[in-house]
């Protein structure tokens, strides 16, 4: 019984973190780019009550064994980098990526992040950033006296300026893909960080090799589903409630053999 005790605390546990899981990813269900998390759980080690394939008193093998499992523990939480549903602002500075990449951008200590957040902006300097003020690579600077703004499906942004006959092209924007897109770490700010998990970023420009398509005038948001979340938080709420009442049992058990007289 003591066993048990400890067995449904690691399912309490699990579905605590499932919970807050969950959460973050309601909210953060109006979040440009987010990627929803899944958490994932392991059994734990089990104990051998009878070893499977032992011979029985009678010199038969036994068929099945016994094995009595210890509980549950997290293995991983995974970010589901499945495409978000687009959303259309006219803005000339709000761009989505349509299938593979992510934004390349300057942090400031000098190493990149990875975004699928396009939601840009100009700096005083002209230069496209992120609400944060970070600059994108490779940086991108708008004339002061464009009259407009085009960024066609392979990236290449043009400008019209006064007194032109034709738009002038003024850079290139690059997306960075990776073999093992679940192995980057998320470092808040709409941000990922490149690992040994996820493997060294291969930058190029959009449509190039298996990397998606720039779409001006769209951005890209969250690809949690409300439905979808709120029958995993009730899922988890009742589990966790039977593994309160395992704990319940366990004890009211406990509590009769300590109140058992000879």
């Amino acid at each position: 019984m003591i066993r048990s005790l400890y067995t449904a605390a690691t399912g309490m546990n699990a579905q605590d973190l499932n919970v807050s899981v969950i959460a973050n990813n309601l909210a953060n269900v109006n979040t440009i780019g987010f990627k929803r998390s899944r958490p994932e759980f392991q059994d734990l080690l089990y104990q051998n009550l009878r070893l499977v394939g032992t011979l029985s008193p009678n010199g038969q093998q036994v068929p099945t064994g016994a094995q009595l499992g210890l509980g549950t523990k997290t293995a991983a939480i995974q970010k589901i980098f499945i495409q978000g549903d687009f959303s259309q602002t006219q803005n000339p500075l709000d761009i989505a990526i349509q299938g593979k990449g992510f934004f390349q951008i300057a942090q400031s200590d000098g190493t990149i992040g990875y975004s699928r957040a396009g939601a840009f902006k100009l700096d005083n300097t002209g230069q496209l950033v992120t609400s944060d003020g970070l600059v994108l690579e490779p940086a991108i600077t708008i004339p002061t006296d464009a009259l407009d703004i085009s960024i066609d499906s392979q990236g290449s942004v043009s400008v019209t300026q006064p007194g032109a006959t034709a738009p002038t092209v003024v850079g290139t924007i690059q997306l960075a893909t990776f073999q093992n897109e679940a192995g980057l770490q998320a470092t808040g700010f709409n941000l990922f960080r490149e690992t040994d998990a996820s493997g060294t970023a291969t930058v190029g420009n959009p449509q190039s090799d298996d990397r998606g398509s720039t779409q001006q005038g769209f951005i890209e948001l969250s690809n949690v589903s409300v439905v979808e979340e709120l029958v995993n938080l009730i899922s988890a709420q009742r589990a966790y409630e039977v593994n309160s009442r395992t704990v319940q049992t366990a004890d009211e058990m406990l509590q009769i053999a300590n109140n058992m007289k000879r």
